[in-house]
């Protein structure tokens, strides 16, 4: 590889190493997803993927875009027209909340 391309690709290498390590860091496993425990037997697999999240579980996927809302830089809020996700919360982070506005139902979740 020629010289002055060597530098961006170290440059870019190192960017890569410090994300990875932000997210297991955050509590994210390497792949970037988290698998949280509900209230009301709810069980799923989040992904964060730019602006968005994408929620796994036994009723199959969900795609939530960033909304408003959260306190603080932790708090993070995911919604579409059939759920809200609000992630970041309790006292170290590694709670959620899933709301159903349709059904009505409300559950409380934890990060494993």
């Amino acid at each position: 590889m020629e010289k002055h391309l060597a530098r961006p690709f170290a440059a870019l290498a190192a960017l890569a190493g410090v994300l990875i390590l932000t997210g297991c860091a955050a509590g994210y496993g390497p792949s970037g997803t988290a698998h949280y425990r509900c209230e009301h037997g709810v069980d799923f697999k989040v992904r964060f993927v730019d602006d968005t999240a994408v929620l796994d579980g036994a009723n199959g996927s969900d795609l939530l875009f960033r909304d408003a809302g959260g306190q603080g830089p932790q708090q993070a809020v995911y919604a579409n027209p059939r759920m809200r996700a609000e992630f970041g919360l309790g006292a170290s982070g590694r709670e959620a909340v899933l709301r159903y506005p349709l059904l009505p139902l409300t559950a409380r979740c934890v990060r494993d």
